[in-house]
């Protein structure tokens, strides 16, 4: 029988390598329980905001960061080369990070499919608020005009890490990010494409707990999960 039950922590605003070492931990545990057939088998969905950092996948090119660490350092963003896939990116206040550590063979899909998953998440999140995002075969993430190159903007990240079909790591939705910081970098190695946040495309500030609310609600209706709250709040009224 599948197990389709996951964990659910918002850990709020937190910084990158304190996060980072909470999924490695829980990513283990994960792992072990499926190596050792234990019963119940763990899974989990992680929510944050980070502080600012950039972070780069293990392919990813170091000339993509514009600006020296030390440079960085003085700005007070953190910077990381970390273990998932694709090149670099930004965290930061007003985004929307996801982190699902799950076994997708319960899931009954493979890489690909887990990565369009996680891409049709974010889609149905910006679907109430009038945002037609879209994918794009050629680059992984979720995209606003990505069939018009001159246009072509990118509204979330994604970077993924499985072994054993484990997953960690995931999406990064901007809401409200500060999207200046996007310019000491070449976000996801791309020099001709932009990138926008649901802020930018309305033209407002956006309900950041609203949104967060439907993203949890998109993993549920994607993938089909049971999603546990570990941490009880309301149901807000939208």
């Amino acid at each position: 029988m599948d197990n389709k039950k996951v964990s659910f922590k918002n850990l709020g605003r937190i910084r990158y390598k304190k996060a980072w070492d909470l999924q490695e931990e829980l990513f283990q545990s994960v792992v072990d329980a499926k190596v050792h057939h234990t019963l119940p088998k763990p899974q989990y969905l992680l929510f944050c905001e980070h502080e600012p950092v950039y972070t780069l996948g293990k392919s990813g090119n170091r000339q993509n960061l514009l600006i020296a660490e030390q440079v960085c350092r003085s700005k007070n963003i953190d910077y990381y080369p970390i273990d998932r896939g694709g090149d670099i990116t930004y965290h930061g206040p007003g985004q929307l990070v996801a982190y699902p550590i799950i076994d997708m063979e319960e899931f009954h899909v493979g890489v690909k499919a887990y990565v369009h998953k996680l891409e049709e998440v974010v889609i149905q999140t910006l679907r109430p608020y009038g945002i037609a995002a879209e994918k794009d075969e050629k680059a992984m993430g979720v995209w606003i005009d990505a069939q018009r190159p001159a246009k072509a903007r990118k509204i979330c990240a994604i970077g993924v890490r499985t072994s054993r079909f484990v997953t960690m790591h995931g999406l990064a939705l901007n809401v409200n990010t500060d999207l200046a910081y996007f310019n000491y970098i070449n976000p996801c190695g791309f020099t001709d494409r932009g990138v926008t946040s649901m802020q930018k495309e309305l033209g407002r500030e956006v309900d950041f707990e609203e949104v967060t609310y439907r993203m949890k609600a998109a993993f549920s209706d994607v993938f089909g999960m049971k999603v546990v709250e570990e941490l009880c709040s309301p149901t807000p009224s939208f």
